[in-house]
């Protein structure tokens, strides 16, 4: 499963593709060190509240986290299917590090 091809078109697309797709970028980045809610998000990154439920919303639906917990006591982890697909991310957050 890792390199194939529609997984890396999506990880393009959520993460390269799109507006917000560099805020997206660093929020896995987090996640990658640790679990983190949203509000601990916003404030580990500096961001609106709302901006960080906007990417995590995009970041669900695409599959590349998944949650544990309710309501205020959420925290977001790394889906498998991003595990899995992990080399293809580290590809694209070089790329994206490089254009900056």
């Amino acid at each position: 499963m890792a390199n194939d091809p529609d997984a890396k078109r999506l990880l393009w697309f959520v993460f390269a593709g799109s507006r917000g797709g560099l805020n997206r970028l660093k929020i896995i980045s987090k996640l990658k060190e640790k679990p983190f809610n949203t509000n601990q998000l916003a404030k580990e990154m500096n961001l609106d509240y709302k901006a960080i439920q906007h990417h995590i919303k995009v970041l669900e639906k695409n599959n590349m986290i998944s949650k544990v917990g309710e309501k205020y006591g959420v925290a977001y982890f790394i889906s498998n299917f991003l595990e899995v697909n992990m080399e293809t991310f580290e590809e694209i957050e070089a790329k994206l590090d490089k254009s900056k």
